[in-house]
């Protein structure tokens, strides 16, 4: 006898969301929308008018409350200059394979640590990326490696 003939029901894995709350992968996948978005300097307006949606269904995709179609996900990855995938880059493995162990509440603790998730941070990139200059730019790169490592051993 086979496993499967001994259990008829696969057990599927469950997704990884709490009472009525986001998916972590909703979550994440909304998050690199909204990093996109704000990098390249796109208020959610902007992207809703382009999406033919309401800014407010924008801010419900960013926070993960609703999910994004794969046919929706494309139209964003079009207006955002981007490929599909970028939207999936750096989930986390317990996402995906660790399902039955992880809460949304770890999934977003994880989530929390990605310092591209600052907004600080991507309006750094933004204004790092406005410098025409390559020269200047890469100098600007190698002082704030230096400084990162003066603080770092600290």
């Amino acid at each position: 006898m086979t496993e499967d003939s001994e259990n008829p029901k696969k057990k599927l894995a469950a997704p990884i969301r709490t009472r009525g709350g986001p998916e972590a992968v909703d979550v994440h996948v909304g998050g690199r929308v909204r990093q996109r978005r704000t990098i390249l300097g796109m208020s959610q307006e902007k992207l809703a008018q382009a999406l033919g949606l309401t800014f407010q269904q924008v801010q419900k995709y960013e926070r993960g409350v609703n999910r994004i179609g794969a046919s929706r996900l494309h139209h964003i990855s079009e207006v955002l200059d981007v490929p599909i995938n970028y939207f999936f880059e750096d989930i986390s493995l317990s996402y995906t394979k660790k399902r039955d162990r992880v809460g949304l509440g770890e999934a977003k603790a994880e989530y929390g640590r990605d310092p591209m998730a600052k907004r600080e941070t991507l309006e750094l990139v933004r204004s790092y990326y406005k410098i025409s200059d390559p020269k200047v730019r890469r100098s600007i790169f190698e002082l704030t490696k230096q400084l990162g490592k003066s603080f770092a051993d600290n």
